[in-house]
């Protein structure tokens, strides 16, 4: 049974009619007897037994007709005021039920505003276009996932057939083996990724704050790629004030610098310079990880944030668009903000702001 017959009603309608007689004659009875009782006592008239018959028949003829008559203006007030929204909501949840999430409601204005369909379409339109981009971006998130699982597994896959080979020699044999090591570690990393950010993203991970020097955990963090940086002929430059405590989770923190330092030396090219700056202005502490590199444009900014988006396709094999995801969720739970500065060939300049704690001896424990 489709929504048009679901919903299809007559003008008129049985139980409708039975209930309208019902009242009807309740409170004509009631008025008629009221009314005759006080006449009849103050004009002191006597009614003969024809007289009251035909009275008695008159009236139910009249609870009939008053009943058939309500009935139908219920009835053409409900066509019209009721049911036309009604299926129109039916017919957009069918649509959304069926998994068309572009279906919308047009707006229904009525006799009654007071009736609150439009309000109910307005919540409609307004889940749907919330399901749409749930659904847009479940469908990009295993259309990415997948893709970045094939391109490690079939360069593996490649690899390892040509590692069979007898004859290969040694060089091109430690070669192959580093490659398949590289890209399983790619590929380890990627999960690892995935797995970090819905537990974020599921509120399974909660703050552990503890008192501690920022300033000393961005040094730390930066000589982790001390190799990375002289690899490239990068110069860091580094501007961090002392002593400057936060009450936060430093793991979770470590996460933002490590991602943030990653992504700053792996899209400067050989030669540049990365800055690595912290400040305090008030009780916020501002973290500002700056490059040379190749920048980004204004449109990639505003979804760079996003889950495996990649505004730079040149350097698409070098990561998996889960890091500075990782990064804007991480800055969010612990009450953060980041933002980001770019131009084009110019570099780019990330920006975290976190509330400083009070003075005082640092707490291992919160």
């Amino acid at each position: 049974m489709n929504a048009d017959s679901k919903y299809r009603r007559f003008l008129f309608s049985l139980r409708s009619y039975a209930a309208f007689f019902l009242l009807m004659s309740f409170v004509i009875t009631c008025c008629m007897l009221l009314f005759l009782n006080t006449l009849a006592s103050s004009m002191e008239i006597t009614y003969s037994e024809r007289g009251v018959r035909m009275a008695a028949v008159t009236t139910f003829f009249n609870v009939i007709f008053l009943s058939l008559l309500c009935t139908v203006i219920d009835g053409v007030r409900r066509k019209f005021m009721v049911e036309r929204p009604v299926k129109r909501i039916v017919h957009g949840a069918e649509k959304l039920i069926q998994g068309d999430f572009s279906a919308r409601i047009e707006p229904y204005h009525g006799i009654d505003d007071r009736s609150g369909f439009d309000t109910i379409i307005n919540y409609f339109n307004r889940m749907a276009k919330e399901l749409s981009g749930v659904e847009t971006l479940r469908t990009d998130f295993i259309a990415n996932v997948s893709h970045e699982l094939k391109t490690p597994l079939a360069v593996m896959q490649n690899y390892g057939t040509i590692l069979q080979n007898p004859d290969l020699p040694d060089a091109q044999r430690m070669e192959y083996a580093k490659a398949i090591t590289e890209q399983s570690r790619r590929l380890a990393d990627l999960i690892t990724n995935i797995l970090k950010l819905n537990r974020l993203e599921n509120q399974q991970i909660y703050p552990e704050t503890k008192k501690y020097n920022l300033g000393e955990q961005l040094a730390e963090c930066l000589l982790n790629f001390e190799s990375t940086w002289e690899k490239k002929d990068i110069d860091i430059e580094t501007d961090i004030e002392e002593e400057v405590l936060v009450q936060s989770d430093d793991e979770l923190l470590s996460l933002v610098w490590n991602n943030l330092f990653s992504n700053a030396l792996k899209f400067t090219e050989p030669g540049g310079i990365v800055s690595v700056t912290l400040k305090t202005e008030g009780d916020i502490a501002t973290v500002k990880v700056a490059d040379t590199g190749c920048g980004i444009s204004p449109e990639t900014g505003k979804h760079i944030f996003e889950k495996f988006y990649q505004g730079d396709t040149s350097h698409a094999t070098q990561g998996n668009g889960l890091g500075l995801a990782l990064v804007k969720r991480v800055v969010d739970i612990v009450g953060g903000d980041i933002s980001v500065e770019s131009e084009v060939g110019k570099g780019s300049t990330f920006t975290v702001k976190i509330r400083r704690a009070a003075d005082g001896d640092i707490q291992e424990d919160s």
